[in-house]
């Protein structure tokens, strides 16, 4: 199929720089892309805000702290997923695993754990609890082939330069039966369309690739892997909202955003386009 592009519209870095990116559809492929993208070295400048929540254990404001209740209760959803597959020596890796919270808990439930995280500071932080289970991203390559029952990745797909290298890489790592976890934000979700440029899961350039439903099974086809499950992230719509009110009218608007993050799960009931979504992949 030709590859044909168009220019969709431009998103500002709300958090860090400042700096105005344009968002490039990909018919092919379905996603949009995010131009132009920053130099390797110069990327890891784009993470270094203490606001940058997924890299921190922080609790200094009431913003935190909810999402820091909240991700206590996803991260037992998370566990519960995978505890409900089949598998044959419970090997897990945690690929972008931040602070370690996900592994910390899966270890805690019998899981052999590994993880790779190349931002330092969220590495150490993660390794503290995980019995140093947490390798730099240049350790990935080291790692054998088949050896992983379950491979997750949540919310870390969008931020992955080399995005189809990456992808044939994880299924090399991951058993024959074995399952791969993605969760990435929706860009066809009512939020995202409400919010429009503001829409805070856009991120750029922290976020290189904005995915769909037919991006994600399209990329995944190409390696021969199927999704076989779809799964909403419910409390995405509300905290996405939330930030999305702030960067568009420079307030938090809590009681705006939760209306907004409700209505976005209650249209997704039929249409299925929550803010962000997890794919169950598999081999063909």
């Amino acid at each position: 199929m030709q590859n044909s592009k168009k220019i969709n519209f431009k998103v500002k870095d709300y958090s860090v720089s400042g700096e105005t990116f344009t968002l490039i559809h990909n018919n092919e492929f379905d996603y949009l892309e995010t131009l132009p993208k920053p130099s390797l070295n110069k990327l890891p400048e784009y993470y270094k805000s203490e606001d940058y929540i997924s890299h921190t254990n922080a609790k200094r404001n009431l913003f935190e702290k909810v999402y820091h209740q909240v991700r206590v209760y996803s991260l037992k959803k998370k566990v519960k997923l995978i505890n409900s597959f089949n598998t044959e020596s419970k090997n897990i890796l945690d690929f972008g695993c931040g602070t370690g919270a996900f592994l910390n808990e899966a270890q805690n439930q019998g899981w052999n754990i590994t993880g790779i995280e190349p931002d330092e500071k969220a590495r150490i932080l993660a390794n503290t609890q995980t019995n140093n289970a947490v390798l730099p991203s240049q350790d990935f390559n080291t790692l054998p082939e088949k050896s992983f029952d379950v491979i997750t990745l949540w919310h870390v797909l969008e931020h992955i330069p080399d995005l189809q290298e990456k992808i044939s890489q994880l299924k090399k790592l991951l058993k024959e039966n074995g399952t791969l976890i993605i969760a990435v934000p929706n860009y066809n979700s009512f939020d995202a369309k409400h919010y429009k440029s503001f829409w805070a899961a856009f991120d750029v350039p922290r976020h290189l690739w904005h995915f769909s439903k037919k991006s994600i099974t399209t990329l995944f086809a190409r390696e021969k892997m199927k999704v076989v499950k779809i799964k909403p992230m419910l409390f995405d719509a509300f905290y996405v909202s939330l930030l999305s009110e702030k960067y568009k009218t420079s307030k938090m608007n809590p009681i705006k955003s939760f209306y907004t993050g409700l209505l976005s799960n209650f249209k997704a009931i039929r249409s299925g386009e929550y803010s962000s979504l997890i794919y169950v992949i598999k081999n063909m």
